[in-house]
């Protein structure tokens, strides 16, 4: 094996590059595009991009649909950059903290002709980051060249799609837990470089029937600290204590923190939702989908575990679409209705009537 990085690390050193506000190289056949994420780039950087060619903002058709912004691309828009506009122009088109109280933020154009495939690559960077999903590009066929000896990392458009990402067992070790009782932890870390994800094993959960089973999104203000904005608290607690009646269960903590967003990302959520946007609203104002999470992750960790169907503990059924897709058989949906309080009432009615969750 060379000492060179492959793939998978260039790309985990890409997305740390990234959030250290460090530019980063994308190629596409011959073409090449210089990519730095809005929320870090310092005005020296952009002053040395700008040197190279012209920037353009890029931002997802929801950003853009909030910024007035056409969308020729589809999926996101290429805003040309102003010669005097800076470093907190562009914070200002991706973050949507000030959107309220400073609406106007053009004019805007955007780039119609080109082909946005290096660009599309840059957001998709970006959210792998945990960043907000807008980038600074600067395209061009030379770009590679001049940007050879500089010591960034570079990387194809291809290696930054991870839909095929592995989950490799680390350890296992016994856990007694207070509300499930004797149980075994298991940490599974992905070859991508990514955040490690969990499964808790409560009793001794046969292989060859459906196990009661729980995909438990990490939310360290509803699991940690109380908060009363959601319900995941009581419904982690919840399935803990039906797993423990049924002396057999297994729960995976999935480390998609904010529907996969982050959890800096979430709290502008939060923020947003204080200016009086629901969570799918606020999650459009960030450039964010609805929801970024990729629940076939535990379906990949219940195959390592042996398990091949499961009576899954959820109120989304898009956690038993995706778990079937990902080869698990859902022999049963378990309602979990706990945690309604009046701060989350607004919203758990917006889960049920934009999201499909069955409340």
């Amino acid at each position: 094996m060379s000492l060179s990085p492959g793939p998978l690390e260039r790309l985990n050193r890409a997305r740390a590059d990234l959030r250290m506000g460090l530019p980063v190289v994308l190629t596409f056949g011959k073409s090449a595009a210089l990519v730095a994420a809005a929320e870090t780039l310092l005005a020296p950087r952009l002053a040395a991009m700008r040197a190279l060619g012209a920037p353009v903002v890029v931002l997802t058709a929801h950003r853009a649909q909030t910024l007035k912004a056409r969308a020729y691309d589809g999926d996101l828009a290429r805003i040309i950059l102003p010669a005097d506009a800076g470093t907190d122009w562009i914070r200002a088109l991706a973050d949507p903290a000030d959107d309220l109280s400073h609406p106007m933020k053009g004019p805007l154009t955007s780039l119609r002709d080109g082909d946005a495939t290096l660009h599309r690559a840059a957001v998709r960077l970006m959210k792998s980051a945990h960043l907000l999903p807008t980038a600074v590009v600067v395209a061009g066929a030379d770009i590679a060249g001049a940007c050879a000896g500089l010591n960034l990392t570079q990387l194809s458009t291809e290696e930054t799609q991870t839909d095929d990402t592995r989950l490799n067992p680390v350890v296992s070790a016994r856990l007694p837990m207070r509300l499930a009782g004797a149980g075994r932890l298991h940490v599974f870390r992905p070859d991508d470089g990514g955040v490690e994800h969990y499964a808790v094993e409560v009793g001794r959960p046969l292989r060859d029937a459906p196990v009661l089973a729980r995909l438990h999104s990490a939310c360290f203000t509803g699991d940690v600290l109380g908060s009363l904005k959601c319900d995941c608290g009581p419904q982690l607690h919840a399935a803990l204590q039906a797993m423990h009646d049924h002396e057999t269960g297994v729960l995976l903590y999935l480390n998609q923190e904010g529907r996969g967003i982050g959890l800096a990302n979430k709290m502008r959520a939060y923020s947003l939702q204080d200016q009086g946007f629901d969570t799918v609203e606020a999650n459009h104002r960030l450039g964010f989908e609805d929801d970024e999470r990729d629940f076939q992750l535990g379906a990949k960790v219940l195959r390592r575990l042996g398990f091949d169907s499961v009576r899954l503990l959820t109120n989304n059924p898009r956690k038993v679409t995706m778990l079937e897709r990902g080869g698990i058989t859902v022999v049963e949906r378990v309602p979990l209705s706990v945690g309604h309080t009046a701060e989350n009432a607004e919203y758990l009615a917006t889960k049920a009537r934009k999201s499909g969750h069955l409340l």
